[in-house]
């Protein structure tokens, strides 16, 4: 087993993926133990009470490099970043927050010689020239969007700050991530999660991807084990190190929408394709992820029925309750 790592400093802590990370690592690690950090405030009462909490812009260097002094930081998880449909609209912006942002906390690892980093990929870092079924581990990286090519970028980099300073760095490819508890910020698949919402409350839902885009995708539970399990792992055993592919289920839209109208006979669905349709167009269908299981031990836990029912069940219960809220 690795060292334990006890004083955790996490980047954009108020994002759908943050707010969850957050709320697992302060319960296995204790509250105290855990800075979260971001530009916006923590929306949740309970995380705001549950550890401290630091305002945090990623590209200011000086003040991320005072607070892993000042928290004595060990290990960081990097979520902070513009997402691809945001990235597209705002693409320097995309550009300063993902590169500068990733550089800075390499940089504070290396000088504070610092246990582990955590710092994502997405299967954005693909593009049309990539296999688009079972996508290689190894294969051409072409993006054409910027979110993409910071990806592309930051797992270049991830991978020098390995070899040459010898800093623990790891990261996934992360595909489209489903959750109830906090929505998703400027994705191309955020319709994965906006659909459950619009069907529990109107029984309805616009999607602006074609019926036929099939996408790779997972549930927060597997996402949140697969960023656990990666930094357990043993690194003598990892070949690769902040670029593995990482898969769960792949479905379309319209496979989707089926599977809610198995619970929900009387869900209706309409497709009214935007420009997130062109770059879902150059994303992948479905991953080849061997890399991960045989290096690591990757292994998801949901298929996309059990997702469905379980988003269902939760967002049906606090609909009820009057605590759906969106």
């Amino acid at each position: 087993m690795t060292t334990t790592m006890t004083r955790i400093l996490v980047t954009g802590a108020s994002g759908q993926i943050g707010t969850e990370l957050l709320r697992t690592l302060r319960r296995k690690h204790g509250g105290a133990n855990v800075l979260a950090t971001d530009i916006q405030p923590l929306a949740e009462a309970e995380l705001r009470e549950s550890g401290p909490f630091e305002t945090l812009d990623v590209t200011q260097a000086a003040r991320l490099d005072e607070l892993v002094t000042r928290y004595r930081i060990d290990t960081v998880y990097h979520l902070a970043a513009i997402l691809s449909a945001t990235g597209e609209k705002n693409p320097h912006l995309a550009w300063n927050v993902n590169m500068s942002g990733s550089y800075n906390v390499l940089e504070a690892a290396r000088v504070h010689g610092l246990l582990r980093v955590y710092i994502p990929s997405s299967i954005a870092a693909f593009g049309p020239e990539t296999p688009r079924d079972q996508t290689p581990q190894e294969t051409i990286l072409r993006p054409k969007t910027m979110y993409g090519l910071t990806k592309v970028a930051g797992e270049l980099l991830a991978d020098y700050y390995v070899r040459r300073f010898h800093v623990d760095v790891r990261g996934s490819r992360f595909p489209g991530i489903i959750s109830h508890q906090t929505l998703p910020g400027g994705g191309t698949t955020d319709y994965a999660v906006a659909i459950f919402y619009e069907a529990v409350k109107h029984g309805r839902y616009t999607c602006f991807l074609g019926p036929d885009s099939c996408l790779p995708m997972m549930y927060m539970p597997d996402c949140l084990k697969s960023v656990l399990d990666l930094m357990e792992a043993d690194f003598g055993r990892l070949r690769h190190h902040a670029d593995f592919n990482l898969a769960a289920m792949s479905f379309t839209p319209a496979e989707l929408a089926a599977g809610i109208s198995r619970r929900m006979p009387g869900f209706q669905i309409d497709y009214q394709p935007d420009f997130r349709q062109a770059i879902a167009d150059s994303w992948p269908r479905s991953i080849d992820d061997s890399a991960a299981r045989e290096e690591w031990g990757w292994k998801p836990d949901y298929d996309l029925p059990a997702m469905v029912d379980d988003m269902l069940d939760v967002l049906s219960a606090r609909h009820a309750a009057g605590q759906l809220g969106i």
